[in-house]
């Protein structure tokens, strides 16, 4: 029997940004607060107290102590913070919490200087200044230390957390464009092969031989469907290509009713297009230009690139209802369109108006990729 496990693991990207959010939060503690060492230091040897009998080893001596205990104490308030949940919580509940720990870290680290200065150390107080308000000012002055503190750690991971949801937003973006695109293939694609098969149907029992050719044709537009399915762009050469097959299995139905012009430029051939595109707006033109007429008509395909984009247009017999719609209902349009503007934005364009006397002309137009 054979058994599977899903366990999931850290990617190594995440793994390699957590390390390098710890490398960073060593390095800034450490600058921090050994800046905050040295200038207390500096300022204690450049302008001492006269008053007072600290030497220059008893400075050391209570520095590196605060030093240390700020370091540890601002360590040790990450966890609480994590567990609390305070990442969560908005400005106006997380703001008397920041104020209440930065008064709870500087009453400790208070408590642990005066212990270790005048209890370890020995040193007499010999300040001139009462008890309670050397406490009190040092309490206030610590307290602003911590808070401070507080507030550039919350600041970054707020900045950490609009930036993540920022990669996640347009991470979604991708995958929502991903799926319309999948959608509307997925609708445009059934639609062109049930045609080619009502097309090959009359064919078989009249004319075996060229059954068979029909066959060959529609099996490269099936073919073509399932490869470009997979892809956002196909070159315009391939689409002209399976165009010529599908005419060719829809000419069994109007066979001398349908006729082609191409008028193509050689430049256009190897530019990039959407998958089906031409194939939906010639599909269209057969559909609502040359079916409903008893005469048929002429179906032109005209591609040319000019001003950093490539115009298609597809020409077929027909007019525009008032109000500017054609006649078609546009669905396969409406999916063209829409496929367009996922791939190229919003200067790729599709659209349906009159071309002259009784035509009717769809026209897309595709940004090129070196043309922003």
């Amino acid at each position: 029997m054979e058994v599977s496990a899903d366990i999931s693991l850290p990617s190594p990207d995440a793994a390699q940004r957590e390390r390098a959010k710890m490398r960073l939060y060593v390095l800034c503690q450490t600058c921090g607060w050994g800046s905050f060492l040295a200038i207390d230091i500096w300022s204690t040897i450049a302008f001492p107290d006269h008053d007072s009998k600290w030497g220059t080893g008893v400075v050391l001596a209570v520095g590196v102590m605060t030093f240390t205990t700020a370091l540890l104490l601002t360590h040790y308030m990450r966890p609480l913070m994590e567990r609390w949940r305070w990442k969560e919580l908005g400005w106006k509940p997380l703001l008397p919490r920041l104020v209440a720990m930065a008064f709870t870290a500087a009453a400790a680290w208070n408590c642990f200087e005066i212990l270790w200065v005048h209890g370890v150390i020995g040193l007499p107080w010999n300040t001139k200044y009462s008890l309670p308000l050397v406490v009190c000012m040092e309490e206030f002055s610590s307290a602003v230390l911590f808070f401070l503190w507080l507030c550039l750690y919350f600041f970054y991971h707020l900045f950490d957390r609009l930036n993540r949801s920022e990669i996640e937003r347009f991470r979604l973006m991708t995958n929502v464009k991903e799926a319309q695109l999948r959608a509307l293939k997925s609708q445009v694609n059934p639609h062109f092969i049930f045609n080619s098969l009502n097309s090959l149907r009359a064919l078989i029992d009249e004319e075996p031989e060229r059954a068979r050719m029909a066959v060959t044709q529609l099996a490269n537009l099936l073919r073509y469907s399932l490869q470009s399915g997979q892809l956002e762009t196909v070159p315009f050469e391939d689409e002209l290509g399976i165009v010529n097959d599908y005419l060719a299995l829809e000419q069994v139905r109007h066979e001398e009713r349908l006729r082609l012009r191409l008028d193509i430029a050689p430049e256009a051939l190897k530019l990039p297009v959407p998958p089906m595109l031409l194939q939906t707006l010639v599909e269209n033109a057969v559909k609502y230009g040359i079916s409903p007429r008893p005469e048929g008509g002429e179906i032109a395909i005209i591609a040319r690139s000019s001003n950093g984009e490539l115009r298609i247009q597809v020409m077929n017999p027909g007019e525009i209802e008032q109000g500017g719609k054609a006649t078609s209902t546009g669905l396969g349009l409406r999916n063209a369109a829409e496929r367009l503007r996922l791939i190229f934005g919003e200067r790729a364009t599709l659209s349906v108006h009159p071309g002259g006397s009784e035509q009717v002309v769809a026209e897309a137009v595709i940004p090129l990729p070196s043309h922003p």
